[in-house]
């Protein structure tokens, strides 16, 4: 399936700033523990939900450009703590720009690495 999705855009933006997008069944995110400095990639299935570094990660969408499979990423996560069930994040991460919409927590960040159908 293809869709057409403007990236921080929304559907005002025009033709060319529009990039045919894949959607991905997988994504391979990235986990920092920014008090140790210990780092881990985690796979996570579209509609699952992971563990990372105590955190509840789920990926609800995660696409990529139908013309560059490897390239630039984009997913849409929830993460909430898996003991009281508070969100600490929930919208899309940009592989390219982890800061642009990052999850904000004191002790623990993670990012999208890429998305894949496999």
């Amino acid at each position: 399936m293809t869709t057409v999705f403007a990236l921080g855009l929304g559907s005002l933006a025009p033709a060319a700033a529009q990039e045919e997008a894949e959607q991905g069944s997988m994504a391979i995110l990235r986990g920092l523990d920014k008090v140790n400095g210990q780092s881990t990639d985690v796979e996570v299935q579209v509609g699952r939900s992971a563990e990372v570094f105590g955190l509840l990660v789920t990926l609800a969408q995660c696409r990529y450009p139908v013309d560059n499979p490897t390239g630039d990423a984009f997913a849409y996560l929830i993460i909430r703590d898996p003991n009281n069930g508070a969100q600490f994040f929930e919208g899309w991460m940009i592989a390219s720009s982890p800061a642009l919409n990052a999850l904000d927590h004191s002790r623990y960040d993670v990012w999208v690495i890429r998305c894949s159908k496999s």
